[in-house]
């Protein structure tokens, strides 16, 4: 399949390659620790850009619980299969450690040019053998850090992957990181053919991960999309969910419910306790260092009220990509209908559903636009775009500019985002807007109103500024 996208990540890459080249930096080798969500497509990149690299390359694979010996050994054949041309005999040897093991690597990587090595799923191979760290600072330091070589340290356990840079560490301070993102929304609406509007749509259907976004035909809309992916138990959409999920969490598992939880929409720490719970509501000591360890994997992002006054027990909860929050919201239910051939009755369930949900799962990435777009206006000094809550959700204000998180000094705005299919933002939105300024801390007569919509703007509101589809998605131009 066609490889699209990921121009700037390519760039990022080539131009580490071209440091290699140059000798440039402290060391004549660089490494380079490459994150990112399961099945974001970090592997794929890695292959392409040793293809348009024209260098010699390496890259392994690790196999989740293989047995150390095994790997190393499947590391040492790989190496014989590679550009590097290690002599045959390689395949058969049984190295007793890792040490060896990426020392023998080391002698086959040329001192006159560039080479790439890819070690992918780094964090399965520190799980096997508690010394691959170890050997691998070791190793770089005395042997490949001295080759003009690029290691690629990929990971998709984003919380092992960062404990790898952690002070204290053995590889502490000798990489450098990236995290590859899902493609952007104007990715999207470059791959879909897709106006503004409808590219927002598919984001946040898609999350943005390359194997979904694929399928999706240029100009297809929305319920045809949806209408063929559901009509087809092995499509993308359906299966990647799953797949990305129990790569980490087995469906009986604590986390795996918390999830389930805040994909349905429950936001608080009590609601989720109670949905949780098998019998009752899950204890806070059980509850609070899962969550954590959900944050610490991004998979759950905690949203504080940003105002001038501090209110940090006030959490809400949400699910850090769009594509988790739409699966885990209607396709996890929807797949037993699948597989009976009933297609039509999950989307209409997605349908009944559709304009409530779009509605809060498109302010994250409002937020996360208008970060951009604000860059080159009057309000370029806003370092933080969040929203307000008090404990009764009333009001509930979807935007707030401050200089700072989640205290602020200054609160530059206070907004509204209104994503109706038809209707526009009008005066009885605009006044539902006023009569929370001056509720929200920080704030007062003189603040100014700003909002987002989908479908326009009724003429004459008194708005500081308001963006639509058009602006959100060239924010990420």
């Amino acid at each position: 399949m066609e490889f699209r996208g990921r121009d700037s990540d390519l760039r990022r890459l080539a131009g580490l390659l071209d440091g290699v080249e140059a000798g440039t930096g402290t060391t004549r080798g660089k490494a380079l620790i490459m994150t990112g969500r399961r099945r974001v497509g970090k592997s794929r990149l890695a292959q392409e850009f040793c293809d348009r690299s024209g260098r010699d390359y390496l890259v392994f694979q690790a196999t989740r619980g293989r047995n150390a010996m095994a790997e190393r050994r499947d590391f040492l054949a790989t190496l014989t299969q590679s550009s590097l041309r290690a002599p045959e005999i390689f395949a058969h040897l049984s190295p007793p450690d890792w040490k060896g093991t990426l020392r023998a690597l080391a002698e086959f990587l040329p001192v006159d040019r560039p080479t790439v090595v890819v070690l992918d799923e780094v964090s399965w191979l520190v799980e096997q053998d508690p010394e691959f760290e170890g050997a691998l600072q070791t190793v770089w330091d005395q042997y490949l850090s001295q080759k003009p070589v690029l290691l690629l340290l990929i990971g998709s356990d984003l919380s092992v992957m960062e404990a790898l840079q952690t002070y204290g560490r053995p590889f502490f301070g000798r990489a450098t990181k990236i995290d590859i993102a899902p493609l952007n929304v104007a990715d999207v609406q470059a791959m879909a053919g897709l106006s503004a509007a409808d590219a927002i749509d598919a984001h946040l259907i898609t999350g943005g991960f390359p194997e979904i976004v694929q399928t999706w035909a240029p100009g297809q809309s929305r319920v045809e999309f949806l209408r063929g992916a559901l009509g087809d138990p092995l499509s993308p959409l359906l299966v990647a969910g799953e797949l990305s999920l129990l790569g980490e969490f087995p469906e009986s598992s604590r986390s795996r419910a918390i999830l389930e939880a805040v994909g349905d929409g429950e936001r608080t720490f009590s609601a989720i306790a109670a949905a949780a719970g098998n019998s009752g509501s899950l204890p806070a000591g059980t509850l609070n260092p899962l969550l954590k360890t959900l944050e610490a994997k991004r998979i759950v992002e905690t949203d504080l009220p940003l105002s001038t006054s501090s209110d940090t027990k006030n959490k809400r909860y949400r699910l850090g990509d769009p594509y988790l929050r739409f699966w885990l919201a209607f396709l996890r239910r929807a797949i037993p209908f699948v597989e009976r051939g009933r297609g039509d009755v999950a989307l209409d369930r997605i349908e009944r559903s559709w304009s409530t949900w779009r509605g809060r799962a498109v302010e994250p990435l409002v937020r996360e636009s208008l970060m951009r777009v604000l860059l080159g206006s009057r309000w370029s000094d806003v370092e933080a775009v969040g929203g307000w809550w008090n404990r009764q959700n009333n009001p509930e204000v979807d935007l707030v500019g401050a200089d700072r998180a989640p205290t602020a000094r200054r609160v530059a705005f206070i907004g509204s985002v209104k994503w109706y299919e038809a209707d526009t933002f009008g005066r009885h939105e605009l006044d539902d807007l006023a009569r929370a300024r001056g509720v929200v801390p920080g704030t007062d007569e003189d603040t100014p109103l700003v909002a987002v919509a989908r479908s326009g703007f009724d003429a004459g509101l008194p708005l500081a500024e308001h963006w639509g589809p058009e602006e959100i998605v060239a924010a990420w131009r």
